[in-house]
Order: structure tokens, then C-alpha cells, then sequence
């Protein structure tokens, strides 16, 4: 459902590697532009869980710490049976905020099991919990239209994961429209058991909770005309979701003479 697995190893990774990629990024962001004093926010994405000491050595903690004293917020991803002690020792080891961004997908109950997150509803709010309670942020992740979920209802499940994850305090959360190339999804696709959403139903989530109090919801824009039905219009609805990350205001949807 993202191409995130394609970055993934099949042995731990080791001591160092991470400190390496992370000054790489560092200094690669200031031959780009100039500085990065003025930047407020970093993101520690890492195709998997930041917590798991096998995608990111314990003993690499202190040293990731020490390079991410100038951000205000650090960003990192996390599966919630992960967040623990390592996660409350990590917050108190930087300057700025954690924030730990974890995958719940959907509420969808039947879909949820099947997409083997080995995770259910109960464990997300109990990991949200122990965020809340250490004052670290949430984040969440939300699949519109994955697979086990009917097409015709995907609008309203998304929505009701947005619902859940708003009361279980996070103060972003990020819609994915779903897509193919995972392997799976393509099978699924071939038999009829998956179709990607279109932009219809991405505007139609987006506009339903951008403006919700002490909480923003960003739209995945990434290779975003492959879920677009109209060479016409794509340009413009595109540049309006832009506009809504950025500004958390709903503006007027674009009417198309072509596909409306």
C-alpha cells in the first residue's frame, strides 16, 4: 500500500549505519538550502519502527540525539506494540517534542484483522494512552479505500477511523489513498477484490474534518494523478489539496465541465 518495503533489510541493521544515513541527510539539507538553523521539525522515517532495536540499534539512541538538537519537533514512525521505554527514555534524551506517528490503517474491524497489523483498536488506544500521558504527540496514519473494505462505503470508514484517531488524541493524522505495487493489493486487484479510490472520494474525506479544533489532517499527495479520473481538472484539484495542507481551511471544490 506504499513502497516503503521496498527499502527494507532482511537482517538488523548495524551499529552506526543510521548515524551515517542521518548526517547524510543533515548535510545533503545544508548544501541545499544554505542552513538549516531555521528549520523547526525533522522527520526519522525509517520503513519501519523506530523502537524496534532491529531497523534502529539501541545503542545508537544517545548519539541520534545529540544531531537533532537544533529541531523543536522530532517525527519518527512506530507499530504501537512498540512504543515503550525506549520510546519515554528517547523523549527525555532531545531538546525538542517527540512526536510518534503510528500506522491504524482503518477501524473497519474485518479489514483490519485481514491486513495483519497484528494490532487491534484497543492496543492503538492503549499505546495513544502512554503518548498522552508522557506528553508525546500523536500522529496518525489512515488508508482510504484499503482492501476488505467496500468501495461504496470507504468514504465513511475513513471517516470513522478520523473520528477514532482524533478522540484518541492525536493532533495529525494523514490519509493515504491506497494503492497497488505491494504484491498483494496487485493480486487482490486482479480478482477483483481491490480498486484504488479516485479524488472524488479523497476530496470528500478531506473537506468532512479540515478545521477540526487542535487537530490538522494532511491528504498523501504523493503520485496523486493516479488516482485522478480527469486530465482536465487534475492540475487545479491538485494545487487545492496543496493549499489545504498547508492552510487548514476547506476552500471551494473545483468544478470541471469535463467530468462533472
Amino acid at each position: 500500500m506504499c513502497d516503503l518495503w521496498k527499502n527494507t533489510l532482511d537482517k538488523p541493521v548495524s551499529h552506526g549505519a543510521i548515524l551515517e544515513q542521518i548526517d547524510y541527510a543533515l548535510n545533503f539539507a545544508n548544501s541545499k538550502i544554505g542552513s538549516i538553523d531555521n528549520l523547526d521539525q525533522i522527520k526519522l522515517y525509517n520503513a519501519g519502527s523506530f523502537f524496534d532495536p532491529k531497523a534502529i540499534p539501541t545503542s545508537d539512541d544517545e548519539e541520534i540525539a545529540k544531531r537533532l538538537t537544533k529541531f523543536n519537533r522530532v517525527i519518527v514512525e512506530c507499530h504501537p506494540s512498540l512504543v515503550g521505554e525506549r520510546c519515554l527514555r528517547f523523549k527525555e534524551s532531545i531538546n525538542g517534542t517527540l512526536e510518534v506517528a503510528l500506522g491504524l490503517e482503518t477501524v473497519h474491524p474485518e479489514a483490519l484483522g485481514k491486513l495483519n497489523k497484528r494490532m487491534s483498536l484497543d492496543d492503538f488506544r492503549a499505546t495513544s494512552s502512554i503518548l498522552s500521558e508522557n506528553k508525546i504527540a500523536l500522529r496518525s496514519f489512515i488508508l482510504l479505500q484499503p482492501p476488505f473494505v467496500p468501495e461504496h462505503e470507504s468514504v465513511d470508514w475513513a471517516k470513522r477511523t478520523l473520528d477514532f484517531s482524533i478522540s484518541c488524541g492525536a493532533s495529525v493524522s494523514c490519509v493515504i489513498p491506497t494503492r497497488t505495487g505491494n504484491g498483494a493489493t496487485d493480486l487482490l486487484a486482479k480478482t477483483g477484490k481491490f480498486r484504488e479510490p479516485n479524488l472524488d472520494q479523497l476530496e470528500d474525506v478531506m473537506d468532512s474534518f479540515i478545521g477540526t479544533p487542535d487537530h490538522r489532517v494532511f491528504a498523501d499527495l504523493w503520485d496523486l494523478e493516479r488516482f485522478s479520473l480527469c486530465n482536465y481538472c487534475f492540475d487545479l484539484r491538485k494545487s487545492r489539496l496543496v493549499e489545504q495542507n498547508h492552510s487548514q481551511v476547506v476552500s471551494d471544490r473545483i468544478k470541471c465541465s469535463y467530468c462533472h
